[in-house]
């Protein structure tokens, strides 16, 4: 998928923080997948991100903040994706329905934005995935490999998919 693609199929129902606008993004990534299990047990796996290395193949060396078990308001870890070692802190957070966070090198300025956004569709969860990224390091990650940051997304949800309908 191409950046202009994603953007023609992003989610009118983010909400994006200031300098965060997908529309002037040097970077973007949507994704979507229905899942068939609750929201709720979508977002256990979601919210436990010490965890996610054990089923997602793009994240390792999460370190949450000691006596933390999961991702909850103004959490902020280090782990490492896409091969950077990186440090995030939630922006967003009402269970079950959405979480957002920004991501960026330790000691500068948020150059990332990712969300999550759940919607029940009956028995089953439509998880949106979409991030956001601005400055010289998007940019560059836009032109070395634009469909990059989609890719790792789907399998994200592949994954994400896989431990919350066989749990």
């Amino acid at each position: 998928m191409t950046m202009k693609q994603d953007l023609a199929m992003r989610s009118n129902e983010i909400h994006w923080p200031e300098r965060f606008n997908p529309a002037t993004a040097d970077l973007f990534a949507h994704n979507e997948l229905l899942i068939n299990a609750s929201c709720e047990k979508v977002w256990s796996h979601i919210v436990d991100a010490s965890k996610w290395p054990q089923w997602y193949p793009n994240a390792r060396d999460v370190q949450l903040p000691e006596g933390t078990k999961v991702l909850g308001n103004d959490t902020t870890w280090r782990w490492t994706t896409f091969g950077l070692s990186i440090e995030s802190k939630v922006n967003e957070y009402v269970p079950h329905a959405r979480l957002g966070w920004y991501g960026y090198a330790p000691g500068t300025q948020p150059s990332f934005y990712h969300t999550w956004y759940l919607v029940p569709r009956g028995a089953s969860c439509l998880v949106v995935t979409d991030e956001v990224g601005v400055g010289k390091d998007a940019a560059h990650l836009r032109e070395a490999d634009e469909s990059l940051l989609h890719r790792g997304h789907d399998l994200w949800l592949a994954t994400l998919k896989w431990v919350s309908e066989g749990n």
